[in-house]
Formats: C-alpha cells, structure tokens, sequence
C-alpha cells in the first residue's frame, strides 16, 4: 500500500508527502523527517519570512492609489471577491425565478402566449473570469498543440523540411504577443462576423489565437528533437517490416517521442498562461486579465489589493497547470518512477 502511495505521489509531483508516507511505514523514521525538513520544513518558513518582508515594507511605499496592501489587506479583498461572486449568483437565481413566474402567470392568462427566456446579463465575477481565464488558455494550448505536433513530427522525419521551416521558426518564436495582438485582432475582425447565434465572442477567438500563436513553438522544437532523436535501429525495424507511413508514426514515432513532446506542451501551457494576461487586458476578453486591467483604470482604494490576488491568482494557477502537465509527463516517459 505505501508503495502504491509512493508511486502516486511521485506521479502527482506531491512528493511533499512521500517522507510522510514512508514514516508511517517505519522506515528510517530520522532520516525521513530531516527529508521532510527540507521539502516542507524550509519552503514554508521562507514563505513565512516573505509575507513578514512584504507587511512590514509595504505599508512604507505610497502610490496614487494609497499604500501598498500587505498580506491580511489582499487576504481580505480575496473574501470580498467571494461574498461578491455568491451575491451575483443569488442575484442570477432570483432574476431566472421571475422570469419563470412571468411566464407562467403569462400561459396561465393566455395559453398559446408566446415564452421568452432571456439570459442574465449580470457583471461577470472574479470566480467567473478566472474560468473564462482557463477556458481560453485551453483553447489557445489546444490549436497549439494540433498545429505544433504534426508540423514537429514531418520536420523531425525530413531534413529538408526542417531546414525549410526552421527560419520561420527563429524569426517568429521570439515575437510578443503585444506586436502579435493588433494582427490578430485586425483579421478576426475581418473574417468572423459576430451574430446573436455566434458561439465565440469576438475578444474569446482574438485571446485565443494570439495564445496560440505564442505557445506553439515549445511543443514544435521539442517534437522535432524527440522525432529526431529516435534510435535509428527502430526505423529500420521499421523499414524491414515494410511498416507503411501511418504506421510507423503510430507504432514507433509517436511512443518514442511522446516524453519530449509532453516537455514541449508543458513549457507551451506555461507560455500561453503567461501569455493570455496581456492578450485579455487588450483584447477585453472578460477574464483574468480584463480584470486587472479594470481595477487599474477604477483607482479605488482597494483596486492594488484586488490586483495583488490576482497576482497570487495567476501564479497560484500557474503552479497547478505546470504540476498536472509534470505529472502528464511523469506518466508517459520510460524513467523509473
């Protein structure tokens, strides 16, 4: 059982926990817990000695929009934005319960009375667009990906076109997604037209594609390497067999790659999060970074606090999306674990 326990935490990446599971077996009890010290122990007292830093020197630093908050000041915007997004939703209950009466009391006068349902149009909640934050991140990384992993395997299996596409590669890889964002926005606009029945606000596919364009090149190059890299041995396993095109990239290609394609889109999610903060503040797609853009331009006395949490937000999200990716990665290589 701990074994198991062990395995599943390694492949989670909550290896925090393995010292723990491995006391309670008996094992080496000292020598566990000064492993715990370390991974646990002292992360947590540096965190500790940070959040010290920042209460005491942040009240010390003034701005045009007061002081900076220190930790119990963002902790407190970070109960404010939750009673926020459970009052919006009683809100959204209440006005789907009127509606429903409307309309009954509507069919109760005139059976044949034609029904409407509108949809609420309440303000969007912070909870709100930290999914969109999310469902947009995932859009991007998913276009990335189908685009990248194809067009990474054909440049891994031919020279030639490797050496084609590799210019483009260099010369786009390092571009902005700032200098991307008014192209991307101009054509959007210019090949999808909006309607009532559209299923993607314009500002969504804007968001989106500049993600896309950013983050794909990781998971390319790490393709490429990975498609290149394969023992040599094996293709011409292949070539005996007389094993066709599609088959080889199923039975030996892919298997054989599949640990450094998973490195490339873990570094690609970790760009296109990165990313998508400043695609949202320009494109004004309702999530995360629409958000903090709102905030600085209300200059309330509490917009820098609500910035902060979603600072901490953004890097807390962050770290889990890089943990699943990890442990995605963990469970598709060929290391012991």
């Amino acid at each position: 059982m701990s074994n198991k326990l062990i395995k599943f935490f390694n492949i989670t990446g909550l290896t925090w926990f393995v010292p723990v599971v491995k006391i309670a077996a008996g094992e080496n009890p000292g020598q566990q817990l000064r492993q715990l010290w370390l991974i646990m122990g002292v992360p947590i007292i540096a965190f500790v000695v940070f959040l010290g830093l920042w209460s005491v020197t942040a009240s010390r630093i003034n701005t045009s929009l007061g002081a900076i908050p220190g930790p119990a000041a963002v902790w407190h915007e970070v109960d404010g934005l939750v009673d926020e997004h459970f009052a919006e939703k009683v809100k959204m209950v209440e006005f789907y319960k009127r509606q429903e009466l409307r309309n009954q009391e509507k069919l109760a006068e005139d059976p044949h009375a034609e029904i409407k349902f509108r949809p609420y149009t309440g303000k969007a909640t912070y909870l709100d667009q930290i999914i969109t934050s999310l469902y947009t991140v995932f859009a991007g990384f998913l276009i990335a990906t189908l685009l990248a992993v194809p067009l990474g395997i054909l440049c891994g299996m031919s020279p030639l076109i490797n050496t084609a596409i590799n210019p483009l590669i260099q010369i786009f890889k390092p571009v902005s997604p700032l200098a991307w964002l008014p192209i991307v926005t101009l054509v959007v606009s210019a090949v999808y037209v909006t309607s009532d029945d559209s299923w993607f606000a314009k500002s969504f596919i804007t968001s989106a594609v500049t993600v896309t364009l950013c983050s794909l090149w990781p998971t390319l190059i790490n393709t490429a390497v990975g498609v290149s890299s394969i023992d040599r041995d094996l293709v011409n396993v292949g070539k005996v067999l007389r094993l066709d095109w599609s088959t080889q990239i199923k039975r030996i290609i892919l298997p054989s790659a599949l640990p450094y394609i998973f490195t490339g889109m873990r570094l690609s999610l970790g760009v296109g999060w990165m990313v998508l903060i400043a695609a949202e503040m320009l494109a004004q797609n309702p999530g995360l970074g629409k958000f903090v853009w709102d905030e600085f331009q209300n200059g309330s006395s509490n917009s820098l606090g609500r910035i902060m949490v979603a600072v901490f937000t953004i890097g807390i999200i962050g770290f889990i999306l890089d943990r699943i990716m990890q442990s995605l990665q963990t469970l598709f290589s060929f290391s012991k674990i």
